[in-house]
């Protein structure tokens, strides 16, 4: 038996002003119901696809049909980044569904792919039940089950959805709020920089005018970090939340169907309860014989369809289970993977911009920018370096270079067992150090390249894990 396959590959997106979505798309399949082996630049716009969705939702109780993603990101329509993640989840759509074995044979997918002006559904089938009576279905307990994997996953599946909806609205309020910062932010850089016009000082003058300046970088860098945080998580967050209310409602299909059979098997022992009393009966007439005799074999006949649809469904969505608990997962791995890099990248970026007004800062006057406040400058033993920490060799917050054992030391080694600290910011630029502790620290320098070299080899598959370690690797490195 030949192995059949379908394969569907994004090539274009389309969008004129406010209208719908247009995707282009190529198939290649070897399926006999289609008339060729290839299909070459199809049109299909977003809402022919939630049509078809919606259809093979409802005509394939036995798969998980994903939701179909949005015709827009967050990270805002006309941009490059905003394009190329949206036919990124339509081609992620489309290969699960053409690699699911039940909905690539739908007679729609015949007619969503050959169709040549538009596409809309055929055979239009609701779901098993809707409105009210869906609604009062769900308020019972769940039906008799004898498979335990489903009958759980359904009410673990329904808390993932509210869980994923509840931490989408409130990332959103995050970002509508750190917006908001770099408006402000914006509004304060503005009102500073116009101070120096009027400060007959110039070293404050200067340092108004660079901290306006820097001020109103940082509310664009928030802005920015803002919309970052809407592309990364709370896009896939909002996706995956309307993906498990399909799954959720696919499951609860197959309540109702578990329903129809103990009503069809209830059905059936009443016909056959009535046919014995008709045996029974003194006086038998024939027409009542051939009635009874034919209800009891159509509820036969319904019982032993429900059963064996029961059974495929059961079996099937089994396996698709574990298929979108495995792609479920790995997609907000990955999802949480590059919010946390756009995270650190933003905020070692807005540090980066806040340092570069400190020199203006300390320079206000010969005194360190500290005569204003009745203060004297600190000693120069005690005077804090003036380096960005952000460099192109990653951070430099100590002054030092990084401890060779930095990354894999555990607390008890490092706070009981006798081993030297970490030195503090400033100790680095000390020049009244002693010499024996300046050399153990050149020494320590010397070897913290090549034990680090070993470490990023060891870890080198590793470098997705999510961990406290992950992170500070992920610190040290430079991104922008």
């Amino acid at each position: 038996m030949p192995q059949y396959k379908m394969q569907a590959k994004i090539t274009g997106l389309e969008r004129t002003g406010k209208k719908d979505s247009i995707f282009r798309f190529d198939v290649h399949t070897n399926l006999p119901k289609f008339r060729t082996t290839q299909f070459r630049d199809i049109r299909r716009t977003h809402s022919e696809f939630q049509k078809l969705a919606s259809h093979l939702m409802a005509s394939n109780p036995e798969a998980f049909v994903p939701a179909v993603p949005a015709a827009f990101t967050s990270a805002g329509m006309g941009t490059d980044e905003d394009e190329a993640r949206t036919k990124a989840a339509m081609q992620r759509w489309l290969n699960v569904v053409c690699g699911n074995e039940v909905l690539m044979r739908d007679e729609e997918m015949v007619f969503f792919v050959e169709s040549d002006f538009g596409y809309s559904p055929v055979v239009r089938k609701k779901q098993p039940a809707t409105g009210v009576r869906r609604k009062m279905l769900k308020q019972f307990a769940p039906p008799p089950d004898d498979t335990p994997e489903l009958l759980e996953t359904r009410p673990l599946v329904k808390e993932f959805y509210l869980g994923a909806m509840d931490s989408q609205q409130k990332l959103d309020r995050i970002v509508k709020h750190r917006r908001s910062l770099g408006l402000a932010e914006s509004e304060l850089g503005g009102k500073l920089a116009a101070l120096a016009p009027q400060e007959a000082h110039v070293g404050l003058a200067n340092a108004y005018r660079k901290l306006g300046k820097i001020i109103q970088n940082t509310g664009d860098f928030h802005a920015a970090q803002g919309t970052a945080e809407a592309t990364t998580l709370s896009d896939p967050l909002a996706y995956h939340s309307s993906d498990a209310f399909n799954i959720k409602e696919t499951l609860t299909n197959r309540h109702i169907l578990l329903r129809e059979l103990t009503q069809a098997q209830q059905s059936t022992r009443s016909k056959l309860t009535a046919a014995d009393r008709l045996k029974a009966s003194s006086s038998v007439k024939r027409d009542k014989v051939d009635e009874a005799i034919q209800s009891l074999d159509e509820a036969r006949s319904h019982e032993s369809y429900l059963q064996q649809k029961t059974q495929r469904v059961t079996t099937n969505l089994l396996a698709e289970r574990q298929k979108w608990f495995t792609r479920t997962s790995a997609d907000l791995r990955a999802s949480l993977r590059e919010y946390v890099i756009r995270q650190i990248e933003a905020e070692r970026r807005t540090l980066a911009t806040l340092e570069q007004v400190r020199p203006d800062i300390r320079n206000v006057d010969a005194s360190g920018g500290l005569s204003r406040l009745g203060r004297e400058a600190d000693p120069i033993a005690r005077r804090a370096s003036m380096a960005s920490s952000q460099g192109p060799k990653g951070d430099a917050w100590s002054g030092v270079p990084r401890r060779p054992d930095g990354l894999n030391r555990s607390i008890s080694g490092g706070l009981g067992s006798g081993q030297p600290s970490v030195p503090e910011e400033g100790e680095g630029d000390d020049d009244t150090m002693a010499g024996g502790e300046g050399m153990g620290r050149r020494k320590r320098a010397s070897t913290s390249s090549s034990s680090l070299a070993k470490l990023a080899e060891e870890g080198e598959d590793d470098e997705d894990r999510i961990d406290a370690r992950n992170a500070a690797s992920r610190l040290a490195q430079t991104t922008f």
